[in-house]
């Protein structure tokens, strides 16, 4: 199954201050978290988009697990991170924050519609959370908005 994760309304290359005082600078985030992280965006872009495949499987019990090098937690509780983190001027990302969607929290009717041939999961948030940063913790509706698209 695709997963497409959309976002908007992303912060800015810039925020802080850190618990040592200091300024984040040249903010960027990306999908995955430790060894498997990709599609890095600037965090003054105006949208940022993540494509990638998963495999869902019903269990006997009826519901859904997911598996794959982007999906995390135990069964029952998965979720997909998005890391947030400064570039440096040699492209080493150094993380500073971090969002969990959850994918536990997707609608069964909306996951099972998702895994149809022809059809992704999309996922759609914004990226800045009230006070004007990084988005951050655990994300779950309404703060995403989980629908289904024919590909």
């Amino acid at each position: 199954m695709i997963i497409d994760i959309r976002g908007t309304n992303l912060p800015g290359r810039r925020c802080g201050p850190s618990p040592q005082g200091e300024m984040y600078e040249n903010i960027h985030v990306g999908i995955g978290r430790g060894d498997v992280l990709t599609g890095l965006v600037r965090g003054d872009a105006p949208s940022a988009r993540w494509e990638i495949d998963v495999k869902a499987r019903v269990r006997g019990e009826g519901d859904t697990d997911f598996s794959g090098p982007f999906v995390k937690g135990k069964r029952g509780e998965r979720f997909l991170y998005l890391s947030w983190g400064t570039v440096a001027k040699d492209g080493t990302f150094t993380l500073f924050r971090a969002a969990k969607l959850w994918l536990s929290e997707v609608d069964a009717s909306v996951i099972h519609e998702a895994m149809l041939p022809g059809h992704r999961l999309v996922g759609a948030l914004g990226l800045t959370d009230r006070k004007g940063h990084p988005l951050c913790a655990s994300v779950r509706p309404p703060a995403i908005v989980w629908s289904v698209e024919k590909a």
